[in-house]
């Protein structure tokens, strides 16, 4: 198959075969609750369907002339190291130290160097916006930022492109009505591993 034959309907027919959409009681990355899940690593853990998919992701935007691409550790970090692999540029990632993001392990960008940001599953925007901060703090420049998979609409502060757009419910803890019922709540995002 080849990434013009990755269409979102069919993203998402392999995203369900392979396991990575999952049902129940979840409280996402942005700390909001939700009934559905997205299991990135069900995609990222496959070198040859992340190949297409972020062969898709990037047919789909315009020449960005970027000199690197940039990601969120942990996950992203793959999908980043893809992304630049097929523009044909440096990866690099942001990690968290004493709570907030940064470069670490010598990693910069350049005054004026134009980046790609890159994420697998995007809620609130949270996580991109963070990279985009430590980017730009240094004086780089953002020219789009491109996600897998958009639960929501979500505004990051540079052109957004997302390959699909899965719109799933999902609310603030005091609002959630799976926590009303009771409901054992799971945490399977990343961000709330210790």
């Amino acid at each position: 198959m080849s990434a013009s034959e990755l269409s979102p309907e069919r993203l998402l027919d392999e995203l369900r075969a392979r396991g990575a959409l999952l049902e129940g009681h979840f409280r996402l990355s942005s700390g909001r609750h939700s009934n559905r899940f997205v299991q990135k690593f069900r995609f990222l853990e496959d070198p040859a369907f992340l190949e297409r998919i972020v062969a898709a992701l990037l047919s789909n935007m315009p020449p960005l002339d970027v000199r690197c691409v940039v990601s969120a550790a942990v996950g992203g970090i793959v999908l980043g190291y893809e992304s630049a692999r097929q523009l044909g540029t440096r990866a690099i990632f942001v990690e968290k130290e004493g709570g907030a993001a940064r470069f670490r392990r010598g990693f910069a960008v350049a005054p004026g160097e134009r980046v790609l940001v890159v994420e697998d599953v995007i809620t609130t925007g949270l996580s991109v916006r963070e990279v985009i901060s430590v980017v730009t703090a240094e004086g780089g420049i953002v020219a789009a930022a491109g996600v897998v998979v958009r639960r929501g609409a979500v505004d990051v502060g540079s052109p957004l492109f997302a390959l699909l757009d899965l719109p799933m419910d999902s609310f603030e803890a005091a609002d959630c009505p799976q926590c009303a019922a009771g409901e054992a709540l799971t945490e399977p995002g990343s961000r709330f591993l210790r």
